[in-house]
């Protein structure tokens, strides 16, 4: 069968999507391999149905990080085994299109999200303006390819007339085991602590809930996340729990009370995201405020498993969130729909999606 190898730039620990994606290709038949990164505290990795690869480089983060691992991720790319090259996001596409290219392999964009829309990067004009030109570039010279939500897609198409397939980001279907709530509410975050995540917001209003707030992640914004916690005197009740190993997050999701999807709506790729952690919740059973953007609005008015809010001030997330805890009625009946579309948005079926994609692919 063909050798697949994908691309990323984290040390593929806490990648749950890639896990899932690379887990059905080689279920499939495919060799899969995917590539990443190796930090310096980077965990042993835990054996899988598929190789994984990870490049040391000296740097770890800003443009001298990027220009090492593309560079390291090339020269791998260009000897490596294979028969085709997938770039998971913007950050991988330009080793992916040069290996592509010199060895006549086929290629493949996985865009899980519009990268040159996210705020820390429209925030930033003259970042802002590499990746687009890198956008420019490549996208185009990449005539298959697969988003995580129709905006995406239409948004791609419209740039470059690229006509890619939607394969969402949904989580394997789980059987919940029984596992005892925590004692005093609890809320949970769970995903990268990163800009325009609205920590700016959260964790002010953890002044007006009576609950604690587990933060299961790192990221570009978590220095700042653990000072507004000093500066709002909510240490007490905000705990930062570092990245969390896929294995024990939903249970640990479990036994919390309510799971916090925020987003700020600057730049496209926030306002029309969709994220993991939303599904992640639905999957784990339990309730969460959300923000009421349209792709999450699309599916929570067929399976309305999420309390929708429409702005992330501090002050719309703090009632929201004490409305959920004072009203088990309302708490009761989105726990119930998270339960009840956890057997129809799962991974199960959208696998079917991605494997019918390679297959044509490589057919062609």
């Amino acid at each position: 069968m063909p050798r697949i190898l994908l691309t990323v730039t984290n040390d593929l620990t806490y990648d749950q999507r890639m896990q899932r994606i690379c887990t059905s290709l080689s279920q499939a038949g495919y060799e899969t391999v995917l590539i990443g990164r190796k930090l310096n505290n980077s965990t042993d990795l835990k054996l899988q149905s598929f190789a994984q690869k990870r490049l040391y480089c000296f740097f770890s983060k800003g443009i001298l990080f990027y220009t090492e691992y593309n560079l390291r991720l090339f020269i791998y790319l260009l000897f490596a085994k294979a028969d085709a090259f997938c770039a998971i996001d913007l950050d991988t596409i330009m080793p992916c299109y040069l290996a592509s290219t010199i060895r006549k392999k086929k290629r493949i964009y996985d865009a899980h999200e519009l990268f040159t829309e996210q705020k820390e990067i429209v925030t930033r004009p003259l970042i802002h303006k590499v990746w687009l030109a890198i956008e420019r570039f490549a996208v185009p010279r990449f005539r298959h390819g697969y988003t995580v939500n129709f905006f995406i897609k239409q948004e791609l198409n419209r740039r470059y007339a690229a006509d890619y397939e939607i394969v969402r980001n949904l989580p394997t279907q789980q059987t919940l085991a029984k596992v005892e709530k925590f004692a005093t509410p609890t809320l949970i975050y769970q995903g990268a602590v990163n800009e325009g995540r609205s920590f700016e917001t959260l964790i002010p209003a953890m002044k007006q809930i009576n609950a604690t707030l587990l933060i299961c992640g790192v990221g570009n914004f978590l220095t700042q996340a653990m000072e507004l916690a000093k500066e709002h005197a909510v240490e007490d009740k905000v705990i930062f729990k570092g990245a969390v190993a896929p294995a024990a997050l939903q249970p640990l999701t479990q036994q919390c009370h309510i799971g916090m999807m925020l987003f700020e709506d600057t730049g496209l790729n926030q306002y029309y995201s969709l994220a993991n952690r939303f599904f992640d919740y639905m999957m784990a059973g339990i309730p969460q405020v959300c923000v009421g953007y349209p792709e999450y609005a699309a599916i929570i008015k067929d399976h309305p498993f999420a309390y929708l809010i429409h702005n992330t001030r501090e002050e719309t997330i703090a009632v929201a969130v004490n409305k959920l805890l004072q009203n088990n009625v309302l708490y009761n009946e989105l726990e119930k729909n998270a339960i009840n579309a956890s057997g129809i948005l799962n991974w199960g079926q959208e696998e079917k999606k991605l494997i019918a994609f390679w297959k044509a692919v490589f057919e062609n």
